[in-house]
């Protein structure tokens, strides 16, 4: 197989039900892509994601994924890629976000949000790798991790550990996919208005943030498009990166962002 023969039919977006997961599902579904959705707790916001799929002619398979319960999540997403007919782009999305400080954080805690943000994932990706490597046509997987898999913040120790070693997964899965045309990558989003911020209807433009470079919360469309490309046969030679869609908030250390409530940076 060489790269330019990659023409990606199918993809599996996990927590496709809202926020960024929603918007990468309408993007693949947009290039072409039939689109397997998984939700945790909103059922009803997975099956108006598959009605925007379906809305750009492309088949959408709706079904319920968690992945704290490891390792049968791979089971579903088994299930899933059979209901697809394969499974050509592999987008983890799913996880869970935040939690209190390091001596805050109990056991349980630390489990949940390990097993979500880690655990889990590399179940699911270690599914569909195999699944990837005996069609033999090659294939993408994509995780959505953080800006906190490269800068810590305060307050989240399971969270930024999670992060760190599911982009550490993805560097070394680049290294031992690569002979079999399967491309790994990690799109780290900074602030984007997403229900998981909090700002399931909220503008990004309308939103002041002095702590970002560009002076806005990001939109979950602005990330998916990375991914998009990302999922494309255009990032044949992308394989191990990390890629930031922060607005620049990176450049400005951990505690920027929205703790930043003064420009006054800018004229320092």
């Amino acid at each position: 197989m060489t790269d330019h023969e990659f023409r990606p039919s199918t993809a599996i977006v996990t927590g496709s039900d809202s926020g960024i997961g929603r918007a990468t599902a309408v993007a693949l579904a947009e290039a072409g892509l039939d689109v397997g959705i998984t939700w945790h707790s909103d059922e009803d916001g997975a099956e108006e994601t598959a009605r925007l799929v379906r809305q750009r002619d492309r088949r959408a398979v709706v079904t319920r994924l968690d992945t704290t319960d490891a390792p049968a999540c791979g089971d579903v997403i088994d299930r899933l890629a059979d209901d697809l007919g394969g499974c050509d782009v592999f987008v983890n999305n799913a996880g869970v976000n935040g939690g209190p400080a390091f001596f805050d954080t109990d056991w349980d805690t630390w489990r949940t949000t390990v097993a979500a943000d880690l655990d889990g994932p590399f179940v699911c990706i270690q599914r569909v790798a195999r699944r990837m490597v005996a069609a033999g046509r090659g294939g993408r997987i994509i995780a959505v991790t953080s800006v906190h898999e490269h800068q810590p913040r305060v307050g989240s120790a399971a969270y930024d550990a999670a992060k760190h070693g599911l982009g550490g997964l993805i560097k070394t899965l680049a290294l031992e996919l690569g002979e079999y045309g399967i491309t790994c990558n990690s799109v780290a989003p900074g602030e984007i208005s997403t229900p998981m911020n909090d700002a399931t209807d909220e503008d990004p433009h309308d939103v002041h943030r002095p702590g970002i470079p560009l002076g806005r919360p990001g939109d979950a469309r602005e990330v998916a498009a990375v991914i998009a490309f990302l999922a494309s046969a255009h990032a044949s030679y992308v394989t191990g990166a990390s890629w930031t869609v922060d607005g620049g908030m990176l450049q400005m250390g951990p505690q920027a962002g929205s703790h930043l409530t003064s420009d006054d940076w800018r004229r320092a």
